[in-house]
C-alpha cells in the first residue's frame, strides 16, 4: 500500500472512531469546506450543513449503537482518491451493515474528504418480518419480567397510541410508558402475547396485527384487537403507532372484555 493510501486509511479510521465517540471536532477535521454528503435520510452540502447533521446521530449513538468499520479499501491516484467500507451501524440486535464511499482530494498538502455517501441496503422483506416479530418477542419477555425500560426500547419518542381507555390518543413515549406501567401493576404475574401475530413489511415500514392475550396470575384471559405500525429508524425498528380495542356490544353500549377467540384461533 502506498504512503497516500496509508494516510487515507488512517484518516478514515480516525473519522469513524470520532463518530463513535461523538467527537465533532475530529469528525469535521479532514473535510473540505464544500463537502457534499449523501446521507441515509438527506443530502448535505457544505461544511456548516455537514456539522449540523451529526449531533442528532450522536444522541442516538450514545444509546448503545455501534459505528465500527469491518472492511476498508483505499485507492489513491494523482491528487484524488476514493475509499469504500462496510460498517456495523446500529443497535446490538440489528445485523445490517452501512455502506460508505468517500471521495478525497489533496488540498494544501493534505487529504480532505470532498464527498461522502452513506446507505443501507433495502431490507429483505423476510428479514424485516423476522426483526419485527423479534420486537414482539422481546415485549412478551419484558412483560413477564416486568422490565418496563426494555419494553420501551422499541417505541418511538413520537409514538401515537390509541389505547383501550380514554383519552382518545396517547402521544409520546412517556404517555405510553404510563399505560404499560399500570398494566404491569395489575398483579405479580402478568403475561402478554399475540398467538397468531401477522406481520407485513416493505422497505422501512411494517405493520403487525392480531389478537392480544393478557393473563394476570391464575385469573381469566382477556383478549383484545391490536394493530401496530413500525418504522425502521437508524437501523432499528420502532413502533410509531398502535391501535388496540375491545369489541363493542351494541346491545349494552359497552366494550366486551370477556370475549374469546374460537378454538381454531387458539
Amino acid at each position: 500500500m502506498s504512503t497516500n493510501e496509508d494516510q487515507i486509511r488512517d484518516l478514515v479510521l480516525r473519522w469513524a472512531e470520532a463518530v463513535h465517540r461523538g467527537d465533532l471536532e475530529t469528525v469535521l477535521a479532514d473535510h473540505a469546506a464544500d463537502i457534499v454528503m449523501f446521507d441515509v435520510p438527506e443530502d448535505v452540502r457544505g461544511i456548516e450543513a455537514y456539522e449540523k447533521a451529526w449531533p442528532p446521530f450522536f444522541e442516538w449513538q450514545a444509546r448503545g449503537a455501534a459505528f465500527e468499520i469491518e472492511s476498508l479499501d483505499v485507492v489513491a491516484g494523482g491528487g484524488v482518491a476514493f475509499a469504500y467500507a462496510l460498517l456495523r451501524c446500529g443497535m446490538p440486535a440489528d445485523d445490517r451493515r452501512l455502506r460508505l464511499t468517500l471521495g478525497l482530494r489533496e488540498e494544501g498538502g493534505r487529504w480532505v474528504v470532498a464527498h461522502e455517501h452513506h446507505s443501507f441496503p433495502i431490507a429483505d422483506d423476510a428479514a424485516a418480518v423476522r426483526e419485527v416479530r423479534g420486537v414482539h418477542e422481546r415485549w412478551y419477555a419484558g412483560t413477564a419480567a416486568k422490565d418496563l425500560d426494555g419494553m420501551m426500547a422499541a417505541i418511538a419518542d413520537d409514538v401515537v397510541s390509541y389505547e383501550h381507555d380514554a383519552p382518545l390518543e396517547y402521544v409520546g413515549v412517556e404517555a405510553v410508558r404510563e399505560v404499560c406501567a399500570r398494566g404491569l401493576d395489575e398483579g405479580p404475574d402478568v403475561r402478554f402475547d399475540m398467538p397468531e401475530l401477522k406481520v407485513m413489511a416493505r422497505e422501512d415500514l411494517a405493520v403487525a396485527w392480531g389478537l392480544n392475550r393478557v393473563r394476570v396470575g391464575g385469573g381469566a384471559e382477556t383478549w383484545s384487537r391490536g394493530t401496530r405500525v413500525f418504522e425502521r429508524r437508524d437501523g432499528s425498528w420502532v413502533m410509531i403507532h398502535q391501535h388496540v380495542s375491545y369489541p363493542y356490544d351494541p346491545a349494552t353500549g359497552e366494550a366486551r372484555t370477556d370475549l374469546r377467540p374460537g378454538p381454531a384461533r387458539r
